[in-house]
C-alpha cells in the first residue's frame, strides 16, 4: 500500500468526514454504512490502494453473509461463513490477511486479482457484531495494524446506530 504517513492522513480525513456528517444527524445505519464505503473509496479506491470495499451482513438465518453497501465493482453475494468475513463475524475480531491465496479453501475468491484483505467486525449497541467491513487490495501485504486501528475507528459511529426497524407483515 502507500507509505504510512499518507495512509494515516487519508484515514484521518475519512474519519473526520464521517464524524462531521453524523454527529448532529439522526443515526441511520444504512446511510452511515454507505457514507463510510463512499468516503473510503474516494480516498483509497481511486488511488488504487483498495480494489474493493463494502459491508457484509448475516442473512436472516445466519448461515451466510449478504452484500450491503459496497464500491466499486460487483462482488460475491451471498457468501459462505467459512471465509475471512465469516471468521471476523464469528470471532468478533479483525482479520488481516496479507496473502489470500495462502488461505486455500478458507478464501472466497470474488476477484482473482485480489491478493490481500482486511475484514473488520462492526458492533451494535448490544456489543455483538452485526456486520463486517471488508476491504481488498491487488497488492500482497497491503494491510497492517495501522489499517486495522483506523478502520476499527471508522466503523465506530455504527456502534450507536439502531438496527433497522422490522416491518410486521
Amino acid at each position: 500500500m502507500t507509505e504510512t504517513k499518507p495512509r494515516r492522513h487519508g484515514y484521518e480525513k475519512v474519519l473526520q468526514t464521517i464524524e462531521n456528517r453524523w454527529k448532529r444527524r439522526p443515526a441511520d445505519r444504512g446511510k452511515i454504512m454507505q457514507h463510510i464505503v463512499d468516503t473510503l473509496w474516494e480516498t483509497f479506491g481511486e488511488t488504487g490502494a483498495f480494489s474493493w470495499c463494502g459491508f457484509y451482513l448475516p442473512s436472516p438465518d445466519g448461515k451466510q453473509l449478504v452484500l450491503g453497501p459496497s464500491r466499486d465493482k460487483p462482488a460475491c453475494n451471498p457468501i459462505a461463513m467459512h471465509g475471512v468475513c465469516g471468521k471476523a463475524l464469528a470471532t468478533a475480531a479483525t482479520q488481516v490477511v496479507p496473502d489470500v491465496k495462502a488461505l486455500g479453501d478458507a478464501h472466497i475468491e470474488c476477484d482473482p486479482k485480489n491478493l490481500s484483505e482486511i475484514a473488520v467486525p462492526v458492533f451494535g449497541p448490544d456489543g455483538k457484531p452485526f456486520a463486517v467491513l471488508d476491504v481488498d487490495s491487488y497488492e500482497a501485504g497491503a494491510f497492517d495494524d495501522l489499517d486495522q486501528r483506523w478502520l476499527e475507528r471508522i466503523v465506530r459511529p455504527l456502534e450507536s446506530s439502531p438496527a433497522p426497524r422490522q416491518h410486521d407483515e
